[in-house]
């Protein structure tokens, strides 16, 4: 079963002033019924993936508001959902993550954005930028630019998160205008409290059901003729409604200073990095009060220029915070402030970073420089002694380490079905060659890590296949292109299998098959396996495996299909090798399946203490090295590299080297002596069956092993006798 949101469900029911305390995302999904939003949808991804998993596993208390949420299958989709709201009185909200989700729902976010909306219309992004990020280093703001749609960063405040959250249906209805939201990492689970009000029953929804559909207006469409006038509309009509609303509902922050000389413009989702930099120089209390005024852009697109020459006018100098490439906001405000003439010096990646994340230190630095130039008068706690002893940690740090500090880049989960597949195709590629291998996003991109470093390109979810069709064309051996399940669904079925069979591509597809969108969350596919809560609820069987990835297979066209069970490492190896090397022209797909690891141990966990509470036999698979028999060449962890399958000191002092060792973190997978069978190593490891409250056979056999055992073992007797016999040493 997937992780319960049992808690985060309670937070969403409360009610007219009780206090919710949680994490920003949480705060978001919580504004949103308060808002009285009709329709949810989105395609799950860090750092925003929570929005869409509480509600749907809040489908009682959606369904007792009328609220309808879907899991889509991909971003494009979802965007697709705010359809509703250009044509009907109705508030929808959708959720990805970007920049990656924000390029698959681009092309109907574009056609969405021409015709504008009638219904608030709202589309809450994960930011995924700066060093925490899994993606591409790319930002919303060009998306929002580009089509003519309003973005909002709100300052990581929850009460701030949440009115900006109401404001922003209220902004899209005043505008006809599609609203996005970035809200980066720290912002999703920055913890807070804020008052609640009461959720809003949506006028249109489940419950209360539109009679009619909406009247034919052929300005509704994103279609030409028509499209020459929603250029027109974007920028002299609802461009102006929008900033007037800005302004009006007070969406950006003025903090006002001491200091008229001197001002700070910043993105609302580095306010908190601002401030903490400021109190380090001790230009900021503990509730963020400074002498110096901050103009906080809750909306970073569109500007108002009457609300930033305000600010700038008869100021000597003006810093401006804003995180990333291209510097959107500093070329804009600088044509602002030429254009009202305004003679205050505008700084911003002259002192700041060009790229990367504005982390409190980098600002610190940046701050640093702009006081030095304009406010050299005023008094530091703390300043070029401060960043010095940083730089002069981080320089022990190095030497400690001899060098720069070793990277720790992420790896599989301790059993993860996905690893054994990489440990077999390492085999193959001894014995055929090295070839091309088109990865993937999903867990499977681990392997592109050591001890396999596999992987030539990532091109986008689902794309490994599409990736692939150049390289086979001049490639003398055949390109393996590996996708999971998750991407599968994503995309992979029409732009690389489709696209495939239709140019009868020759190559070879591997399929990780663990049962879910595991990299996003483990969140269900359209093959999840039932679980027993669902098969009752669905009436479905309990029998059979899971075969809706090979019947698609099938039923596309797909002639070459095997299904591998992936802890069978011997048996992946050869199927791989066949597949390679078969004399089958055309594609050929490799199907491995292993139910992903996180929810295996989820699922047997409660299941086993359960038992064991209740007195009942339980057995444990426990896996482990024979230290006597292990040589040390550690063969074994450069073909799995496995966690708990590590190294120790061995206990004979005549072996030089480290022994292999198996940790207590084992789960007992099998995959170490799977390798060890498969690629033929020495015979060093063991497995037992750990047997908890033990029945009377299983007493019974202990004894009876023991007694066969000790007769093909001499008993060991004293020393002294064996030397009174002449066997002594």
């Amino acid at each position: 079963m997937e992780r319960s949101f049992r808690e985060e469900i309670r937070l969403l029911g409360l009610g007219e002033g009780e206090v919710f305390h949680g994490e920003g995302i949480l705060a978001v999904t919580k504004a949103l019924l308060q808002s009285g939003v009709s329709y949810v949808g989105g395609y799950q991804g860090a750092p925003v993936s929570h929005l869409l998993d509480v509600m749907v596993q809040a489908r009682d208390e959606m369904d007792a508001l009328g609220v309808h949420v879907e899991a889509c299958t991909n971003e494009a989709s979802a965007a697709a959902m705010l359809g509703a709201s250009i044509m009907y009185p109705v508030r929808g909200a959708v959720t990805w993550k970007s920049i990656v989700g924000t390029n698959v729902a681009s092309d109907a976010l574009s056609n969405l954005a021409s015709p504008g909306v009638t219904g608030g219309a709202l589309i809450v992004v994960g930011e995924d930028y700066g060093e925490g990020a899994s993606v591409i280093q790319e930002r919303t703001h060009a998306y929002a630019m580009k089509s003519g749609m309003w973005l909002m960063d709100p300052r990581p405040d929850l009460p701030a998160i949440v009115r900006c959250v109401e404001q922003a249906f209220e902004l899209s209805e005043r505008s006809n205008t599609p609203v996005m939201m970035e809200l980066r990492i720290r912002a999703c689970h920055v913890r807070g409290s804020f008052v609640a009000s009461d959720n809003r029953r949506p006028k249109v929804s489940t419950r209360d059901l539109q009679q009619d559909p909406a009247p034919f207006d052929y300005a509704k469409l994103a279609h030409p003729p028509v499209t020459y006038g929603h250029e027109k509309l974007k920028y002299e009509v609802r461009m102006p409604a929008a900033r007037k609303f800005v302004v009006d509902a007070g969406l950006n922050e003025l903090f006002p200073g001491e200091r008229g000389d001197i001002g700070i413009v910043v993105q609302g989702g580095l306010y908190n990095n601002l401030i903490r930099a400021l109190q380090q120089l001790g230009l900021a209390d503990a509730w963020g009060r400074s002498p110096i005024p901050i103009l906080n852009l809750n909306v970073v697109y569109p500007l108002v220029p009457e609300q930033l020459t305000a600010f700038c006018a008869g100021r000597r100098g003006v810093l401006l915070l804003e995180e990333g490439q291209p510097d959107f906001i500093e070329q804009e405000l600088s044509t602002i402030l030429r254009r009202a003439d305004l003679q205050t010096k505008l700084h911003g990646k002259d002192m700041l970073a060009m790229a990367g994340e504005y982390t409190a230190e980098l600002i610190l630095r940046g701050l640093l420089k702009f006081l030095a130039l304009h406010a050299p008068d005023v008094r530091l706690t703390s300043g070029q002694e401060l960043v010095s002893e940083i730089d002069d940690l981080r320089s022990r740090a190095g030497a400690a380490f001899g060098g720069p500090i070793p990277a720790r880049p992420p790896n599989f989960c301790t059993g993860c079905p996905e690893r054994p597949v990489f440990a077999a195709l390492k085999l193959v590629q001894r014995e055929i060659g090295p070839m091309h291998i088109s990865s993937d996003i999903g867990c499977h991109s681990f392997a592109t890590f050591e001890p396999f470093s596999f992987g030539n390109s990532i091109l986008g979810y689902g794309m490994s296949l599409a990736s692939s069709a150049g390289v086979r064309n001049f490639s003398a051996r055949r390109p393996l292109a590996i996708m999971g399940d998750g991407g599968f669904w994503h995309n992979g079925l029409l732009s690389g299998v489709s696209s495939a069979l239709l140019n009868q591509g020759d190559g070879v597809l591997v399929i990780m098959k663990n049962g879910y969108t595991s990299a996003t969350g483990t969140q269900e596919v359209i093959s999840t396996p039932a679980s027993e809560s669902r098969r009752v609820a669905e009436g479905a069987s309990a029998t059979g495996t899971e075969v809706t990835i090979e019947n698609t297979l099938k039923g596309m066209g797909v002639k070459w299909l095997r299904t591998v069970h992936n802890y069978r490492v011997a048996e992946v190896r050869d199927t791989l090798r066949e597949a390679l090397t078969s004399d089958f022209d055309g594609l050929k797909v490799v199907v491995a399946e292993g139910e992903c690891q996180l929810e295996r141990q989820r699922r047997i966990k409660p299941l086993r203490a359960k038992m064991l509470k209740e007195g009942k036999r339980v057995v444990r698979t426990r896996f482990g090295v024979d230290e006597d028999t292990c040589t040390g060449d550690h063969s074994c962890i450069r073909l799995s590299g496995c966690p708990t399958l590590t190294v120790k000191p061995s206990s004979d002092p005549l072996k030089v080297d480290p022994v292999a060792h198996v940790t207590n973190g084992c789960v007992g997978c099998g995959l170490c002596g799977e390798v060890a069978h498969a690629a033929t190593l020495c015979p060093s490891f063991w497995r037992a069956e750990i047997v908890s409250n033990p029945s009377g056979w299983d007493r019974f056999m202990d004894r009876l092993r023991r007694r066969v055992i000790a007769w093909f073992q001499p008993a060991a007797r004293p020393a002294a006798s064996r030397a009174a016999s002449g066997q002594a040493g």
